[in-house]
Order: C-alpha cells, then sequence, then structure tokens
C-alpha cells in the first residue's frame, strides 16, 4: 500500500476503548484509501501495526499513571465522575435512592417505571447501573403490594 497525499473517497475512524466506563482511555484512528477495500486493508494494517508496537499497551499504562498521579477536586475544576450510556454522557449518581423495600440492598439506585406488555400493566424499579454485569436484579410490583 502506498500513502497519497491527495484527499480519498473513504475513511474508518475507529475507537479503541480500554473498558467500557467514560472514563476509560480512547485511541481514535483513522485511515483513508482510495477504495473500500483499500481503506479496510489499512485499517486492519493499522490495528496490527498499534498492537505489533505496543502503542496499545503504552496508552493504557500511561492512561493508568495519569490517573494515579492526577486526582482532580471540585476546588480545581474536576467534577463527579461520567459514564456514556445511550450515546449520551452521564453524571454519576450522588448517592443510591433508597426504595424503602425491605431487603433491597442494590447500592446503584433504582428507577422507576411503570408499562403495559401482553398481560397487561406492570410497575418495577430497575437498577441504576451503567450496564450488565453490575445491574441488580428488577424488583417487579406484586398483586399483593410487595415488591419481588
Amino acid at each position: 500500500m502506498t500513502e497519497t497525499n491527495a484527499p480519498n473517497g473513504f475513511k474508518i475512524g475507529m475507537t479503541l476503548k480500554g473498558a467500557s466506563g467514560y472514563e476509560a482511555e480512547w485511541l481514535t484512528p483513522s485511515v483513508y484509501g482510495a477504495t473500500a477495500d483499500e481503506t479496510a486493508e489499512r485499517a486492519v494494517a493499522l490495528i496490527k501495526a498499534l498492537a505489533d508496537r505496543g502503542v496499545i499497551d503504552l496508552v493504557s499504562h500511561a492512561a493508568v499513571k495519569m490517573r494515579e498521579s492526577h486526582q482532580p477536586s471540585a476546588s480545581r475544576g474536576g467534577s463527579a465522575p461520567k459514564t456514556f450510556q445511550g450515546g449520551r454522557v452521564q453524571s454519576a449518581p450522588q448517592a443510591p435512592a433508597s426504595t424503602g423495600v425491605a431487603g433491597d440492598n442494590c447500592p446503584h439506585g433504582r428507577t422507576h417505571r411503570k408499562g403495559t406488555s401482553a398481560r397487561g400493566e406492570w410497575e418495577a424499579m430497575f437498577c441504576s447501573a451503567p450496564q450488565k454485569p453490575d445491574q441488580c436484579k428488577a424488583l417487579f410490583l406484586q398483586k399483593d403490594g410487595s415488591w419481588a
């Protein structure tokens, strides 16, 4: 493959994330090509080179060092941790919301929802953790008024 200086008709932009959270390290390389096949070939070559040359590991280690040495605080312009969910940045909850349900030990807080399905109306409280496997089991309103 040869490098071209002229604008190309195809581009692949990639986001390689070190973890699922918004705060995880990202690599966002792009490759260009005159054809779709050439662009795809260059994408494969770039990903292999990033891994083979240790770039991915280096970025990961640098991110760990940065987190260890830089602890932002509100007084220095830091903010509460955020997550990326559903295409949007989500602020971390300040404190877990109590459901008031005996035996509910969900540490993430709960979101109350109502709906209708083929079986009729339902009401539930879902764990507010961003994604599985961290999410706690949903609690559904039972006919006797309890949650299970």
